[in-house]
Order: structure tokens, then sequence, then C-alpha cells
């Protein structure tokens, strides 16, 4: 039932929502999170401020810690198979859309989408601006929402990359908040008895 619905789920967008501009955008933020490259130098830059390197810690962590999660122990054990190369998909016509073939342990879960919110969520609430939390959701979402329009994964795969990125920049969040606070308890205890 659930493969079903992923199937007619990616039928449903390759005929009915695809479109020039749309293949023009998508193929492009889809590459934003190869290999996580965009984070990774956004969480460089961040780690430069004094106001944004709590975020940038926090980001460098979630992204460790999705790639060792995701991608090193869900997807080699679960080796789902990817949209593209599904004998039911294709003999519906199914194809990808203006990207490679991906080459890594399988579809389940999404890394890119994983990434992207592991690091959005890990940095979003440690941003000094409103604006600069709302955009990286936002990109992490169009990054999880191309997976499915270029046809590299099933809607689950994607669904469950969010959630799994969600609950590890929420426990980096909580973990280095409480790091965070033991370690500027004993700076200024220390300050405090100089």
């Amino acid at each position: 039932m659930l493969l079903s619905i992923d199937n007619d789920v990616l039928m449903f967008i390759q005929e009915h929502i695809r479109c020039g501009f749309l293949d023009l955008i998508f193929p492009n933020i889809t590459h934003l999170g190869d290999k996580g490259l965009a984070w990774i130098a956004l969480t460089i830059l961040l780690l430069f401020f004094k106001k944004t390197r709590k975020a940038g810690i926090y980001s460098a962590c979630a992204l460790v810690l999705s790639l060792i999660i995701n991608n090193e122990i869900i997807k080699p054990l679960v080796a789902r198979t990817r949209p593209y190369d599904l004998k039911e998909l294709k003999d519906r016509g199914f194809v990808i859309w203006k990207v490679a073939k991906e080459t890594d342990a399988g579809s389940f879960p999404s890394g890119h989408a994983a990434a992207s919110f592991a690091s959005a969520v890990a940095m979003c609430k440690n941003l000094p601006k409103k604006w600069m939390s709302v955009t990286v959701i936002a990109v992490a979402f169009l990054i999880a929402i191309s997976r499915l329009y270029v046809g590299v994964h099933f809607p689950t795969d994607v669904i469950c990359g969010i959630l799994s990125g969600t609950i590890i920049g929420t426990v980096v969040n909580i973990v280095g908040n409480k790091i965070y606070g033991k370690v500027t308890a004993n700076k200024q205890e220390k300050e405090e008895n100089a």
C-alpha cells in the first residue's frame, strides 16, 4: 500500500507538476545538498563570527551525526532500490530529471533531506536574526522537495530524512545547550574567583 502511494506520488509529479520553469530550478536546488557541501560551507562561514559561532558548531555536529546515522548505518541496512531502478515505475515511463543517478547505498532515507534538516534545525535557534533561521529552514525544505521532483527518492525517503534530520538537530541543540551552559558557568566561576 505504502509503496503504491510512493509510486503514485512520483508519477503525479512527473505527469502533472514537471514544467519548464521548475525543470530549471529544482535540479539546481537539489545540487545544493550534494554531499552536504552547501551546509558545510555555511557552517564554516558561521564559525568565523562570534555571534554565529555556536550555530556553526551545532551545525557541524549535526552534519557529522547525520552522515553516520543515515548514510553509514541506515542506508546500507535498508538498501532500498531507487525509484528510477524500480521495474514497476520504469514500466509506467518514470525517468529521473536532469541529474546523475546516485551511487550510494540506497534510497532510504534521503541523505540530502536528513543533512539539510539536521544542519538547519541545529543552527536555526542559534542564529542572531529570525530571517536567517527562516531562510535555512526554507532552503532545507526546498532541497528535500527537489529530491522528489528530480526522481531520485520516494516520498517516504524524504519524509523520513526530514524526521531524522529534525531529531538529530534537536538532540544536538539539547545536548549542546547543556554542555554550553556548564562551560559558561565554569568560565564565570573562574572569572569571579580570579
